[in-house]
């Protein structure tokens, strides 16, 4: 077994630090699937094709705001490694009193906070997944996501275009495995920068 290195193994965050991630707000956020595996579909003539697994995170995606009345979607798309949708946090129930704990910290989840929906997303179409490949306990998405808080129309617009583009450009996508030569991965964090959109 290796020995530990703090700076290769650590867990870092990707979140803001002391944001209140259950405000109302609007949130870009990508999820790469476990190494990077090419498990959602294919694109083919840069139009993205799902198969049975990319399915399911369409649905999944698509029950958020089903199971959960204080999320509303945006333009998302299901590419072969990895995911990309706007998510809206809307204001809670008024007639609810206010949770003292509204900063997420590891193991100790917020009611309705973005990584309270991401983690149930990621839950769900896990255990559908490992249904459909009779692989129970298997990873299907990495532990961490990435989001970019969304906070102006420019910034929402053109979170929309890199993500209507992004079969379209999946030839040079860095999340294409195609595309990996000499690419620095970094563990838990889909290579996304705020210069890509």
């Amino acid at each position: 077994m290796p020995k530990y290195d703090p700076h290769r193994h650590a867990r870092h965050s990707f979140r803001v630090q002391g944001y209140d991630y259950t405000q109302q707000g609007m949130y870009f956020v990508t999820i790469c699937t476990f190494q990077r595996e090419c498990l959602l579909g294919v694109v083919e003539n840069e139009k993205m094709v799902a198969n049975q697994m990319g399915r399911i995170v369409e649905e999944e995606w698509l029950n958020t705001p089903i199971l959960r009345s204080n999320v509303l979607l945006d333009t998302f798309v299901v590419m072969p490694n990895h995911f990309h949708g706007i998510i809206e946090i809307t204001p809670a129930d008024s007639g609810k009193a206010r949770r003292a704990q509204t900063v997420e910290r590891f193991g100790k989840p917020v009611s309705g906070s973005l990584a309270t929906v991401i983690r149930s997303f990621k839950s769900a179409t896990t255990k559908r997944i490992n249904e459909i490949r009779d692989t129970p306990g298997q990873p299907c998405w990495q532990r961490n996501y990435y989001e970019h808080i969304i906070r102006s129309e420019e910034e929402l617009t053109r979170a929309r275009t890199y993500i209507i583009m992004n079969p379209l450009s999946w030839h040079l996508d860095r999340e294409n495995p195609q595309n990996q030569e000499g690419h620095d991965i970094t563990y838990g964090k889909c290579a996304l920068d705020e210069d890509d959109w």
